[in-house]
């Protein structure tokens, strides 16, 4: 008597679509961009933590470049960026790389006392 072969799934083209689909969609999404625009080396505090609102001003200072509300600027262009936020109360976070020197930090803190924005917090990496 012959040997009936039992039939069986293949498997291959399936798992062949699944992976077809899941790279098309690792591909084609899009992942929220930080509103930060720099890559910052901050120094560290033993400081406490503070809330992040969406309303706060964000201004990141490194070595090279500046950078408000996760777009880069020149300091001609950060003036004008100060000079329009109506609301003088609102929180200014100030992110500023270590390496930084004093007098582009003393830059950006003038234009900000210029445009009395005196809600001012620097941020800091939490010490170890």
């Amino acid at each position: 008597m012959k040997r009936r072969e039992t039939l069986g799934l293949d498997l291959t083209p399936i798992i062949d679509v699944v992976f077809i689909l899941l790279i098309f969609f690792i591909v084609s999404s899009v992942f929220k961009k930080d509103e930060l625009a720099l890559i910052l080396d901050l120094p560290s505090s033993s400081a406490k933590q503070m809330q992040i609102d969406k309303n706060q001003v964000f201004i990141e200072l490194s070595a090279e470049k500046l950078a408000i509300k996760g777009i880069e600027v020149s300091f001609d262009s950060l003036e004008d960026n100060l000079k329009a936020i109506e609301d003088k109360n609102k929180s200014v976070i100030v992110r500023i790389d270590k390496k930084v020197e004093y007098q582009r930090v003393v830059k950006v803190l003038d234009l900000l006392q210029k445009y009395n924005l005196t809600n001012l917090a620097l941020v800091t990496n939490e010490e170890k």
